[in-house]
């Protein structure tokens, strides 16, 4: 991809072209014979970026809700954030007022924050990438709320703004870059902004060490349908806790839960419900606020279940019923299963060796009970909890294991 190139797709020709490519189908098969076919009539580069504008925007629409109207590159696409999860981010920056997006790639955040209300310093130093955030950002026609400039952020420093976000390349090719000093820029060059702006927010890899990132910043974790996405580090002054949870759904609903240093939550033998925590909620540490939130206990102090005698609904965590429970042992669980009619079984576990599909397998059953098996530990051991989705009968079938009648 090239700017003349991307100049051409935006053209009458390349917008007719893109808008029929659109109708067809398009498989694995297809597209030799859809790039041979353009070629009766275009050069072959403009028919092989027909053809791949046209897959790249298929792909797309699982992050962009208005992806056939955008431009992309493959692995620019890769790197971008969810719109639902961008527009969150956006939401918390809006505020401040002119927001520079540095490192701005295709225009992911530029379009989420200009949507939120900010004005944009859109920032890049690939040509073609900067040219590709201006073409979408002008194909949603968010145009006068952005500006663009091509630059080197590791030769020179971010433009005046009031607030600052970078989301720095963490691949090389197709392998993924985990040491935050070797991401592009390095988060310690990123962090140096600070003097400049204090206001600076980092889009982060999920998996991040604590202890590479400032003290007295915020570090938020996102999950979007309960799949955890992304850590953000909210430098000072937009930081406004110390630990985040953010949970976002496809139907835009949002929930969010910090830090405030509860007690450690109670130990207990499996009650009537088994909640798991959201993804976000266990990588911020924030899994005693919400056994206090819910009023849950642990199964065990380093695992993440959680249980209680009733159901508080909450969208930190997924709940299901216990049917019963017991010290795990194979032959006792698959005879259990059968006097409960299990048919299809699904294997969890946190805490045990076990292969889950390899026990799905060996626990099916012939009949019509869909149950939820959960492998994991209590004090005194490994146990099996049997489970299925929770209903408003949810306590009628529960029968906790007594182990005076073992």
């Amino acid at each position: 991809m090239d700017p003349g190139l991307i100049h051409w797709l935006r053209s009458a020709e390349g917008t007719a072209i893109l808008s029929e490519l659109a109708g067809r189908e398009l498989r694995d098969t297809d597209i030799l014979i859809e790039i041979t076919r353009l070629r009766r009539h275009l050069p072959a580069e403009r028919a092989r970026a027909a053809v791949e504008q046209t897959l790249l925007r298929r792909k797309a629409a699982a992050k962009f809700p208005r992806a056939d109207r955008m431009f992309f590159t493959r692995d620019a696409l890769e790197q971008a954030s969810a719109a639902s999860v961008a527009a969150h981010r956006a939401r918390r920056l809006a505020p401040t007022g002119l927001v520079a997006d540095l490192g701005c790639g295709i225009g992911g955040d530029t379009i989420a924050l200009a949507s939120a209300g900010a004005q944009v310093i859109a920032v890049d130093r690939d040509p073609v990438r900067l040219a590709l955030a201006q073409a979408n950002v002008e194909a949603l026609g968010l145009a006068e709320r952005v500006t663009f400039s091509e630059r080197d952020l590791l030769r020179e420093p971010p433009p005046p703004a009031q607030a600052l976000f970078c989301d720095p390349a963490r691949r090389i090719g197709d392998r993924r870059i985990f040491d935050p000093n070797a991401y592009q820029p390095p988060l310690s060059h990123v962090l140096s902004w600070r003097r400049q702006t204090p206001a600076l927010a980092v889009k982060l890899a999920p998996g991040i060490d604590r202890a590479e990132l400032p003290v007295e910043a915020e570090v938020e974790f996102v999950s979007l349908d309960g799949e955890l996405k992304e850590a953000v580090l909210w430098c000072e002054p937009l930081a406004t806790a110390s630990q985040r949870a953010t949970v976002l759904r496809s139907d835009n609903t949002m929930a969010t839960i910090t830090n405030h240093s509860p007690p450690l939550p109670p130990l207990s033998l499996p009650l009537a419900v088994l909640y798991e925590p959201d993804p976000a909620v266990i990588r911020a540490g924030l899994v005693a606020e919400l056994a206090a939130a819910i009023g849950a206990a642990q199964l065990s102090p380093d695992i993440a279940y959680l249980t209680a005698p009733t159901h508080n609904p909450t969208p930190f965590a997924r709940a299901w019923s216990i049917v019963t429970w017991l010290p795990f042992n194979l032959k006792r669980l698959r005879a259990l299963l059968r006097e409960l009619d299990a048919g299809p079984v699904t294997v969890k576990k946190r805490g045990s060796p076990l292969d889950t599909d390899t026990l799905a397998r060996q626990l099916r059953g012939k009949g019509e009970r869909a149950l939820i098996v959960v492998l994991t530990q209590i004090p005194a051991g490994p146990v099996a909890l049997i489970c299925e989705e929770q209903t408003t009968d949810q306590h009628k079938s529960y029968t906790g294991w007594n182990p005076t009648n073992d």
